[in-house]
């Protein structure tokens, strides 16, 4: 009897890099609804801030039983950093300029750098 119940193009040993993926997503959410409350001042961002912040450090936690310290931090933070970077262009219309993508193209490189490595 199969415990899984993941579709089947996820399997166990990958489980991890699902769990660090989201936690970066989670990161990205939290980032954004950070900036809408203001400081902490309007109560439904802040709920949502913190509840995906917890679950983000939670996840990433599960992931780093299986994926080096050192891969799964910065692929989190990278995913969080390039997300909020296209976030603030895509919904608070931050500047877009060649120095702040060809940055963000080297987070991207990096990431994918790291991945590689710890294949």
């Amino acid at each position: 009897m199969t415990r899984t119940t993941w579709p089947r193009y996820i399997s166990e040993g990958s489980m991890p890099w699902v769990y660090l993926l989201v936690a970066g997503v989670l990161e990205i959410v939290w980032a954004y609804t950070m900036k809408q409350s203001h400081g902490f001042s309007r109560l439904l961002p802040s709920i949502i801030t913190i509840s995906t912040m917890v679950a983000s450090f939670w996840l990433l936690a599960v992931a780093m039983r299986t994926i080096p310290l050192g891969t799964a931090y910065t692929i989190w933070t990278g995913i969080g950093a390039v997300g909020a970077f296209l976030v603030g262009i895509a919904f608070l219309a931050e500047p877009v300029n060649a120095a702040r993508i060809i940055a963000a193209i080297l987070i991207v490189s990096g990431l994918v750098l790291m991945k590689l490595s710890s294949a």
